[in-house]
């Protein structure tokens, strides 16, 4: 399922209708608009691109037409544009950037309804939440960092065969599917007001260990977002990671935690797997003050 909008009819597509007398006109071209930028902390600079319009593109076919051309709008040789993706299926998030305003993957942005909201242009820019490492490329090491903090995973004693595992409610299976279907896009924390920004200076004589472990420690301080939210209850609602739940809400109710939601539910509304992260969010908003409470009263 490599792209999951679909298109009815391109032949009236602006630009490449067909002649009433004969064949079709020569496709149109647009214009492309990227939000360049040369390395990390280095100042970011628009760059226009035109490319010749075809049936069926998406933004990654556009941003592969611009890397062969290499030229601006004006004629200028540039650099090829920058920019990550992988499976091509909405699966891997890895092509996750603003494209229109909107966040979303450019994987399934396909250009003839793009065009539809804004004739002649399509814009792009990195995420506003991550680092830049350059042009659409960005460092989002801290949401790995994040599932670390919570335990995202299910620890295992043994690899021997132990039989079947515990049973789930029908409930619970497809509570489970819904979250498990996140691919840590980062588009809930882009959308998200409360998820900032951390981006560090290495400071003069500092190491690459002090480095990375002092930026470990600001994204351990860091809003843990949407996502690892959902990713507690989905872990904590498993049988076997009940077992383990315990570590899991030390991290929700710690600095960072879900305390730090502001409730403005744009998440959901960007989530590009309709994950239900405002149900998440609740029922861990629940769990972590019983949480807290029980460990007020265990002192």
């Amino acid at each position: 399922m490599a792209i999951t909008e679909t298109v009815h009819d391109l032949s009236p597509v602006a630009g490449s209708a067909a002649h009433p007398d004969g064949p079709p006109r020569a496709p149109r071209v647009f214009d492309v608009v990227i939000l360049r930028q040369d390395g990390p902390e280095q100042p970011s600079y628009w760059q226009r691109f035109r490319v010749e319009y075809e049936p069926y593109m998406n933004c990654i076919s556009v941003l592969q037409k611009i890397a062969a051309m290499s030229r601006t709008a004006e004629g200028k040789r540039v650099a090829p544009v920058a920019w990550e993706c992988n499976c091509l299926e909405e699966v891997c998030g890895a092509c996750t950037m603003v494209i229109n305003g909107r966040v979303r993957q450019a994987c399934t942005a396909l250009v003839d309804r793009l065009l539809e909201d804004k004739p002649d242009e399509i814009e792009l820019r990195p995420m506003t939440k991550f680092p830049v490492v350059r042009d659409l490329v960005v460092d989002r090491s801290r949401m790995f960092e994040t599932l670390k903090k919570i335990h995202a995973w299910i620890p295992v004693d043994t690899y021997w065969d132990l039989g079947p595992g515990p049973r789930q409610s029908q409930e619970n299976q497809q509570l489970a599917y819904a979250l498990s279907r996140c691919m840590t896009c980062g588009c809930c924390l882009e959308a998200c007001p409360q998820y900032l920004k951390v981006e560090l200076r290495r400071r003069v004589g500092e190491t690459d260990e002090q480095f990375y472990a002092r930026e470990r420690e600001a994204y351990r301080r860091s809003f843990i977002g949407a996502f690892a939210i959902a990713q507690v209850d989905l872990f904590n609602t498993n049988p076997t990671g009940q077992m383990t739940s315990k570590e899991r809400l030390d991290a929700l109710i710690s600095e960072g935690g879900v305390q730090d939601c502001g409730n403005a539910q744009n998440c959901v509304r960007v989530c590009p797997k309709e994950i239900p992260l405002t149900d998440s969010i609740g029922r861990a908003g629940r769990i972590a003050t019983w949480h807290a409470l029980k460990r007020w009263l265990d002192r």
